[in-house]
């Protein structure tokens, strides 16, 4: 076959380091602006993308020429930098090391996208924690309770 055909949506958990609550309303925007930045410059498509201070999801339609693992490790690395550049928080800004990703069908495009605009009211009743163990068991991920971001 002379081309390659894909559609792979992923929604993508990470953390700030240690869980602490460091993006600041007043320039997590900008924060988004900048990883969406990162995200097209892949020539993957960003669905949605939005958080609460400890951490973000990232809904994304990946392209072929990058993986997963590749296309986090950017996402990471330049927002970080740009973080710390910024002066935006006191001390050295870091992302937890993993991730959690979660790949859906184009049928649940719609829903993810709103479930993931709705961080801020999700938050509300359920914590960081409780929600990335329910993704892990949803996905059926099985995972080491040493190594959840508690």
């Amino acid at each position: 076959m002379a081309n390659t055909y894909t559609k792979v949506y992923i929604q993508y958990i990470f953390a700030v380091q240690n869980r602490i609550s460091l993006i600041n309303p007043r320039w997590e925007v900008e924060l988004y602006k900048y990883i969406t930045g990162i995200v097209q410059n892949q020539k993957h498509k960003l669905i949605a993308i939005n958080g609460i201070p400890d951490h973000i999801h990232v809904f994304v339609g990946m392209h072929t020429t990058q993986s997963m693992s590749e296309l986090m490790q950017d996402v990471k690395e330049y927002s970080s930098k740009w973080i710390n550049k910024n002066g935006y928080t006191k001390g050295k800004f870091q992302w937890q090391d993993g991730y959690g990703a979660f790949s859906y069908s184009k049928s649940h495009i719609d829903n993810v996208y709103k479930y993931i605009m709705n961080q801020k009211e999700h938050h509300k009743k359920k914590t960081f924690i409780e929600e990335y163990i329910e993704f892990l068991e949803k996905f059926e991920v099985p995972y080491d309770e040493r190594y959840i971001p508690f």
